[in-house]
């Protein structure tokens, strides 16, 4: 028998759940897996994402992979012509672009994965992410564990009073929290 050749289709798998989730790590470890099987890969993240570093996804496990730091969704299509598997992080933060972005790249017969926040601070769908799920072939759900009653969580509470969409940020500014927890503070703190 020949050696196993990876059969890559055109497909979108979505990554989402709150803050500290693993949603980056998932996509680390998804990344280094293709490269382990020779796929050429190519990671990208949105220029506004600095918080560890401007040039590479970061886990806040500290693990982390080179990416290229894009301002437009459509230059993704352009940067990545050579590649078998796409990979987006915090793709929550690109705009609605972004969903024919990944259609073109799938027709393609590209593998794209995304990885991003499912919910914004207030428990709304966050940008682009309802139409990604939806025309996702596979979406994996994470949670993280609430900050306050251990239980599993899926939602990210802001502690600041910033009504800004999009607030880069840790565990200072963010915590994570149940569906009880996350409507508790709300209530108290709306």
């Amino acid at each position: 028998m020949g050696t196993q050749k990876t059969n890559i289709r055109g497909e979108i798998e979505v990554i989402c759940g709150s803050m500290f989730s693993g949603k980056t790590k998932l996509l680390i470890k998804k990344i280094r897996d293709a490269k382990n099987n020779n796929l050429v890969v190519s990671v990208f993240k949105p220029k506004i994402d600095t918080r560890y570093n401007e040039s590479k996804i970061v886990s806040h496990e500290k693990n982390e992979i080179n990416a290229i730091p894009i301002k437009k969704s459509s230059d993704i299509i352009k940067l990545s012509k050579s590649a078998k598997l796409i990979a987006i992080d915090e793709v929550q933060f690109f705009d609605n672009k972004i969903i024919e972005t990944c259609k073109k790249l799938s027709q393609q017969n590209k593998h794209i994965i995304l990885a991003g926040l499912d919910m914004d601070y207030l428990g709304e769908p966050f940008g682009p992410m309802p139409k990604l799920i939806d025309i996702a072939n596979n979406v994996i759900r994470l949670n993280a564990i609430c900050d306050i009653c251990n239980q599993k969580a899926y939602h990210t509470y802001r502690k600041s009073k910033s009504t800004k969409t999009i607030m880069l940020g840790e565990k200072k500014e963010y915590l994570a929290l149940c569906r009880q927890c996350f409507n508790e503070k709300t209530k108290k703190n709306g």
